[in-house]
């Protein structure tokens, strides 16, 4: 090989022309990720009658605030009419409850049972234990909307549990075959010698999980629970149907209600835009404060 070869083979390695390509995708990428979240804020701080009236701006039409006012019932109805909305509100306070009381359930039930049977399948030995986690895990192949009407019927007709929050909870309060699979690779990280020393000093089994590997294990357990916050926080379909009760109502479930009440014309874009932003506040700030041990996590535990 020439030294003419070489110093052509030397620039080419040095060319950041890929570097820029590859910077241009991921900002292709991110940008298209935080459009419709920019156009949710956009919406919710323009006014009603503006922002139809100019669909293409790309920052909010005449700035205001009235929107959050309005869902928030700070507004008399005369003047939510006049903002250009369609005079309903939203008992904010109410399904924000709900949905509290919906989401630290199933993150707690779930996060605890779950990680008792991750550890089970990571440290017990009993016959046909991989076999019978292979079939548990294979569940996570199977669509969720093959369980729903087995689920439905369960829950309304057999325990009539309908328009309660135990019948919201309940398919998803024990486990999850992606909780127990993500706590399963994090125990099997753990060294045995900590546990052999509990066991040799009289320690039973759930003593070692609960005084041991629990605190050991706190950065896992913190992610999935914050992966089971975000998945419960924004489910609507199984709260939909079981739980449409004002009294149980949940959020997203609340916000589809408010869209559907617009009397006539188009929905109330402003007023639903404000009160989603408002809702999906809880979830960016859990990100914005515990997203770096997310990723920590699951770097740990060796997903891709």
């Amino acid at each position: 090989m020439t030294d003419h070869t070489l110093s052509r083979t030397y620039s080419a390695k040095k060319s950041p022309i890929g570097k820029y390509i590859a910077w241009f995708f991921v900002g292709m990428a991110i940008f298209i990720t935080l459009l419709p979240f920019w156009w949710v804020i956009r919406t919710a701080f323009s006014a009603q009658k503006s922002v139809i009236a100019n669909p293409e701006s790309f920052l909010p039409v005449d700035f205001t605030t009235v929107n959050f006012a309005r869902v928030l019932g700070l507004v008399d109805q005369a003047t939510s009419i006049a903002a250009g909305g369609s005079g309903q509100t939203i008992n904010f306070m109410l399904f924000l409850r709900n949905s509290l009381i919906v989401t630290i359930t199933v993150v707690v039930g779930q996060t605890f049972f779950s990680s008792m049977a991750a550890y089970a399948f990571a440290r017990l030995r009993f016959p046909l234990r991989d076999q019978i986690f292979f079939l548990y895990l294979s569940a996570l192949m199977i669509p969720g909307i093959v369980t729903l009407i087995p689920n439905y019927l369960l829950i309304h007709r057999e325990l009539e549990w309908s328009n309660t929050f135990l019948g919201i909870v309940a398919p998803s309060l024990l486990m999850s075959p992606f909780a127990v699979f993500f706590m399963r690779q994090f125990f099997l990280g753990i060294n045995h010698e900590v546990e052999e020393a509990a066991s040799l000093d009289g320690a039973s089994f759930f003593t070692i999980y609960w005084r041991i590997i629990m605190p050991i294990s706190g950065p896992a357990i913190a992610t999935l629970a914050i992966l089971t916050f975000v998945g419960t926080w924004n489910s609507y379909f199984w709260p939909f149907l079981v739980g449409n009760d004002e009294s149980v109502r949940v959020l997203t479930v609340a916000l589809a209600v408010f869209k559907s009440q617009t009397p006539q014309g188009a929905p109330d874009w402003t007023g639903l835009m404000a009160a989603t932003l408002l809702s999906i506040l809880p979830t960016v700030l859990v990100f914005l404060a515990m997203g770096r041990r997310v990723v920590n996590s699951i770097q740990f535990t060796g997903f891709k």
